[in-house]
C-alpha cells in the first residue's frame, strides 16, 4: 500500500505563454500546463502529415488568402498555445503564431498523444471554433471527421477511402481520403 497522498492541484505549476517562449524543444500549453511534444513523431506519422500538407496545398492554389500549414503555433491565449499537425487557416495572421482558428485542424494520433487529441483539443477546438476537426489514427487507416454545428462538433464521416468536401467559405477543398494512407 502507497503511503503517497494525493498532491493538491494547486501544488501543480502552471506557466504563461511568456514562460513558454523561453523553453527549448517543442511544448504545447494548455490551461497553463505544459505538455512535452515528444519522442518526435514516427516516420508512419510524417509521412501522412506531409500527404495531408501536399493535398491541402494542392487544394488551395486558387483560394486566395488561405494557407495550408504544417505544425505553427497558435497561441488561444496568454495560457494556452496549442500545435496541430496540420491545418487552413483563411485569416492573415501578423507575427510568428496564429491568434484566431483555423478552418481546418488535423491532428494526427499517436500514443502518446492519443487522449489529449481525442479529448482535450476536441473540446478546445470545438470551444475556439475551429469548424473542421479531423482526427487522423494512422494504424486502423480512418480518420473522423467532425462539423462544428451549431455550436458543438457532429461526426460526418468515418473516412478511410472517400472524398470530403469541406466548405470554408472562401473555397471549397475536395478531400481524398485514400490518398493519405
Amino acid at each position: 500500500m502507497s503511503r503517497l497522498k494525493k498532491i493538491n492541484i494547486d501544488y501543480i505549476p502552471r506557466y504563461t505563454y511568456k514562460d513558454y517562449m523561453q523553453w527549448e524543444g517543442r511544448w504545447e500549453l494548455i490551461d497553463g500546463v505544459a505538455y512535452a511534444m515528444s519522442p518526435q513523431p514516427s516516420i508512419k506519422h510524417q509521412h501522412v502529415s506531409g500527404k495531408i500538407h501536399t493535398q491541402l496545398s494542392e487544394a488551395l492554389k486558387e483560394c486566395i488568402g488561405c494557407l495550408a500549414l504544417l505544425p505553427v503555433d497558435w497561441k488561444i491565449n496568454e495560457n494556452t498555445v496549442v500545435q496541430p499537425d496540420n491545418l487552413v487557416t483563411c485569416r492573415k495572421e501578423e507575427g510568428d503564431f496564429l491568434s484566431s482558428p483555423p478552418e481546418i485542424i488535423y491532428e494526427i494520433l499517436s500514443p502518446s498523444t492519443a487522449f489529449k487529441d481525442k479529448n482535450i483539443k476536441y473540446k478546445i477546438y470545438e470551444s475556439e471554433g475551429v469548424k473542421y476537426y479531423v482526427i487522423v489514427d494512422i494504424d486502423a487507416k480512418v480518420a473522423e471527421v467532425f462539423e462544428l454545428i451549431d455550436g458543438n462538433y457532429t461526426k460526418i464521416k468515418n473516412a478511410q477511402d472517400v472524398v470530403v468536401t469541406f466548405d470554408i467559405g472562401k473555397c471549397k477543398i475536395d478531400f481524398d481520403f485514400a490518398k493519405i494512407w
